[in-house]
């Protein structure tokens, strides 16, 4: 009998910040495979609502829950809500986040922290109170969503580059800690994609959207939809033996110093 290493049927996944934009994509692509969806929000109730409408309207099993992901009270009291209501958590992505554009000599110090709280201290809080389940059960799976700031500088976006290279590191120690319990934890590092947010500046001659195009090896941004399939291959069988591990999804910019503006 041969098994579907990708199948997802009968799990359970929580995604944080999945109403929008690359976390809807990924738990799109869990719910395709046959995983149950939780979704986070932390903006409104009514946005949380057309969410998971979104979700169920594509014949996804979708149910929402709205609490901020920095405060732990609440991220307990609403883990402990899931699970009584939905289920166990099986699979847990971590991909809430924030970002503020500015030189860091005009940074203020609570705008710094802000991005930190949100983007290192949240999958913390998150981890720690939905791996609990995981270990008593021995098995789970925490994907963190990292970035190619994980790993390079780019000006302005300091406290961003600061979380996720510190997410990077919280995850290789994640997996240090908590793989005697067959718990995987890895990371997903995106690179530069076409959502709503990037749409001003993907436009033919606007100097950022030539400076992506040209950097990338793919020549192109991404599509949220291209982030699908390394969600489900660390969230599924196939990656059993993967720990600690951060999987960059970017037309090949990481491996690249890049190409003379006026090469082909």
């Amino acid at each position: 009998m041969s098994i579907n290493l990708f199948d997802l049927t009968g799990k359970i996944a929580l995604i944080t910040g999945a109403t929008h934009g690359l976390g809807m994509a990924m738990a799109k692509g869990l719910g395709n495979a046959g995983a149950k969806i939780v979704v986070n929000g932390n903006s409104s109730q009514e946005k949380l609502d057309k969410a998971v409408l979104e979700y169920r309207a594509v014949g996804i099993d979708a149910h929402g829950y709205l609490f901020n992901v920095t405060d732990e009270k609440e991220v307990e009291k609403n883990i402990a809500k899931i699970e009584a209501e939905i289920g166990a958590i099986d699979i847990l992505v971590n991909n809430a986040g924030i970002i503020k554009r500015t030189p860091l000599v005009e940074m203020e110090v609570k705008d710094f922290k802000a991005v930190i709280d949100v983007d290192l201290v949240a999958p913390f809080i998150v981890s720690k109170h939905v791996v609990k389940g995981m270990i008593e059960r021995k098995s789970g799976k925490i994907i963190n969503i990292c970035s190619m700031m994980s790993e390079l500088g780019r000006n302005s976006v300091g406290a961003y580059a600061a979380a996720k290279g510190g997410l990077k590191m919280l995850t290789q120690n994640m997996a240090t800690e908590w793989a005697k319990f067959n718990i995987q934890t890895n990371g997903i590092g995106p690179g530069y994609f076409a959502t709503s947010q990037t749409a001003p500046i993907r436009v033919d001659g606007h100097p950022f959207n030539d400076f992506i195009v040209n950097r990338t090896p793919s020549g192109k941004w991404g599509n949220p939809d291209d982030l699908q399939g390394a969600a489900i291959f660390l969230s599924s069988n196939a990656s059993n033996f993967v720990n600690g591990q951060v999987v960059y999804v970017d037309g090949g910019i990481l491996a690249t110093i890049g190409k003379p503006a006026n090469e082909d």
